[in-house]
């Protein structure tokens, strides 16, 4: 084995960790290969011997990486984040491939990627790396161009974001299916009663149709907001087929009209009843999506 093809099987072997990471910091599965691929490149025009620990320094890499493409993002002020919903990694109830698993370990709910899209770039960044994959504070530091001091306080703020924004979710897989069938159920009889009965009060709904979509993306509070889209969670279980998947790896659904996919449903529960709804129906971002699904 030649010296190019060992630095192409080391870069392998920490590609999923290397998405994982920028999935979280970005929220796009397509931007995190983008961040992954130039990873690579930076590697491939470095001189790998004098690289000490190849996984610690590739996770800085692609820290950095990830942090320009949000400052980037500010810059050209795109539609504000907390319009878009994050991209939702989709599986089968009986789980997904390991990139997959590595994508939603840590229960990266859906509800938890919006948190983290509302963060500041460097709040991001330290949270991420710190509270979801151990990376150290001198580390840290390095890619904030802080001291480690600072980085522990940016990484203290975010989590007092995180946990002051979102309820901790259920994590029984059973019991969460089994009140995202009862939401169904509701739904598809127009139950106002039974619907009111499975939400939370406080509970949040998301939709991102596309920013050129009619209607465009929109998020509205509490349940009897919620319960007053009842006719159109009525229309979409009765006119679509619904079936039951894991959206980041909790309770969802996916409908599809003619076998095609048309809406991802993410839930998280807590308590339970539904907190949050999270329905990505964005035509294009759908279609790109690797499913991987027997859609009737």
């Amino acid at each position: 084995m030649d010296a190019d093809e060992f630095l192409a099987e080391s870069f392998a072997e920490h590609r999923t960790h290397l998405k994982a990471v920028a999935y979280r910091m970005l929220g796009s599965l397509t931007e995190a290969d983008d961040a992954v691929q130039e990873a690579w490149l930076r590697l491939s025009r470095t001189d790998s011997g004098a690289i000490d620990n190849l996984g610690g320094w590739l996770t800085t890499v692609v820290g950095r990486v990830c942090m320009d493409m949000l400052r980037a993002r500010a810059t050209r002020r795109e539609t504000p984040m907390e319009q878009r919903l994050p991209d939702p990694v989709v599986s089968p109830e009986d789980g997904g491939d390991p990139e997959q698993e590595a994508l939603i370990a840590d229960a990266i709910g859906l509800a938890l990627q919006v948190v983290l899209d509302s963060l500041r770039p460097a709040e991001r960044l330290a949270f991420v790396l710190h509270d979801m994959f151990a990376v150290p504070f001198d580390q840290i530091a390095t890619i904030v161009d802080r001291s480690p001091d600072a980085a522990k306080k940016l990484a203290s703020r975010a989590r007092q974001r995180v946990r002051g924004t979102m309820p901790s979710p259920d994590r029984d897989p059973v019991r969460q299916r089994r009140v995202v069938d009862a939401f169904l159920s509701a739904a598809r009889d127009g139950d106002f009663a039974a619907l009111l009965a499975v939400l939370d009060p406080d509970v949040v709904l998301r939709v991102d149709a596309g920013a050129f979509a009619e209607g465009g993306s929109w998020t509205i509070s509490g349940a009897d907001a919620v319960v007053g889209h009842a006719p159109n969670f009525q229309r979409f279980t009765t006119t679509r087929t619904v079936q039951p998947v894991l959206v980041n790896g909790a309770a969802g659904l996916i409908s599809s009209e003619d076998g095609r996919p048309r809406s991802v449903l993410g839930f998280t529960i807590a308590d339970g009843r539904i907190a949050a709804i999270d329905i990505l129906s964005d035509p294009e971002r759908v279609a790109r999506l690797d499913l991987a699904l027997p859609l009737d």
